[in-house]
């Protein structure tokens, strides 16, 4: 995530890469297993791109940024295995998209956390990293539900997760556009 408001875009962008995700994957249910792989090791992919490149925005402000490059490194070695490897069985690719999704749901609260010191009430990243988990151990849990089942359980998640980063990328903006400098909420 990013910890400034005047890089609320990142997190915009981010957001809208989940809802375009999700929108894809309920409304092409069809889809073969190996474009699904690559949709998902598409997002995973841009979405570890991001959090790199917001930790290091957070190490030239000096902040914290350990999660963020955490949880960038997960996202892209995460995508990068789906292309490399795209005829992984759908049950192993289910085990792999719910340890990404438990992975990143744990680094999205620590950063809310973190993110909490500096701006006061912040939910939203928490209610996106607990979405995350609920959905990885979802997959883990129900793993023969069927390719169709997954497609509609990772379509609704990455609606769920965009529409709360959208949430916080406008939040962000709107203290970019007052000024308001994040300072601690205590």
């Amino acid at each position: 995530m990013v910890h400034t408001a005047r890089n609320w875009w990142a997190v915009l962008i981010r957001g809208i890469a989940a809802v375009i995700f999700g929108i894809l994957a309920l409304i092409l249910p069809g889809l073969t297993l190996r474009v699904l792989v690559a949709l998902f090791g598409a997002y995973a992919l841009v979405d570890g791109v991001f959090s790199i490149v917001a930790a290091v925005r957070a190490i030239e402000r000096r902040r914290s940024f350990g999660w963020l490059l955490f949880e960038g490194i997960v996202g892209i070695i995460a995508g990068l295995l789906t292309f490399f490897y795209p005829g992984l069985t759908a049950l192993v690719l289910l085990y792999f998209i719910a340890a990404w999704a438990i992975l990143t749901g744990i680094s999205e609260i620590v950063e809310a956390i973190e993110l909490r010191q500096r701006i006061h009430n912040e939910w939203l990243l928490v209610l996106g990293g607990v979405a995350s988990i609920i959905f990885g151990i979802l997959l883990f849990l129900f793993p023969g539900g069927g390719a169709l089942t997954i497609i509609w359980l990772i379509g609704i998640y990455a609606i769920i997760f965009g529409v709360l980063l959208i949430g916080l990328s406008l939040r962000l903006r709107g203290m970019h556009e007052r000024g308001r400098p994040l300072t601690p909420a205590f």
